[in-house]
């Protein structure tokens, strides 16, 4: 029998779990710095029993822009910070694909639809928190229940919920799931 399916908050990277550069790449740990509130994010998740899964597209990796040693060191890191606050991750997941078709690479549900299967995740249960409207119609395409757009904007959007910031992010959380 296979274990039961159970909800998850899927996080895109840059922008919501570290500072965004803005155009380019976070290509070295010096330049990896974690948002204000994400860690928060990750403990509402938990304290509702939704594990946390890192997606995110790093097109600089195919490009030969971030050394994958570098990028190996980041996502070190951020685990250990988590760590160090008692919360962990259940997954990263990275396409470095850099074919906007490649069904890994977002808005494409490649990547979610993986770590359901390999985590045993119900993504029809799940929430995906992202900062641009591709990371919106990466949860639409993969069917979760809600995704969070984190933008102080008000341009329109797709997005169930919209937040200005991660602390804001993690009251809606426990607010919500």
């Amino acid at each position: 029998m296979p274990p039961a399916l159970r909800p998850c908050v899927f996080f895109d990277r840059d922008g919501v779990v570290n500072q965004s550069p803005g155009p380019g790449y976070v290509n070295r740990l010096a330049d990896f710095h974690l948002l204000p509130g994400f860690a928060d994010c990750v403990r509402a998740a938990a304290e509702k029993g939704f594990p946390a899964v890192v997606v995110t597209n790093q097109r600089g990796l195919a490009r030969g822009l971030t050394p994958p040693a570098q990028l190996d060191a980041m996502h070190r890191h951020l685990r250990a910070e988590l760590a160090r606050a008692g919360l962990e991750l259940l997954d990263i997941l990275v396409c470095a694909a850099a074919d906007d078709a490649h069904p890994d690479r977002k808005p494409n549900p490649g990547m979610l639809r993986a770590a359901a299967q390999r985590h045993h995740l119900d993504l029809a249960k799940s929430w995906m928190v992202g900062d641009r409207e591709s990371d919106v119609k990466t949860g639409q395409n993969a069917g979760v229940a809600a995704t969070v757009l984190v933008d102080p904007g008000a341009a329109p959007t797709a997005a169930t919920h919209r937040v200005p910031d991660m602390p804001a992010c993690a009251a809606l959380l426990r607010e919500k799931l």
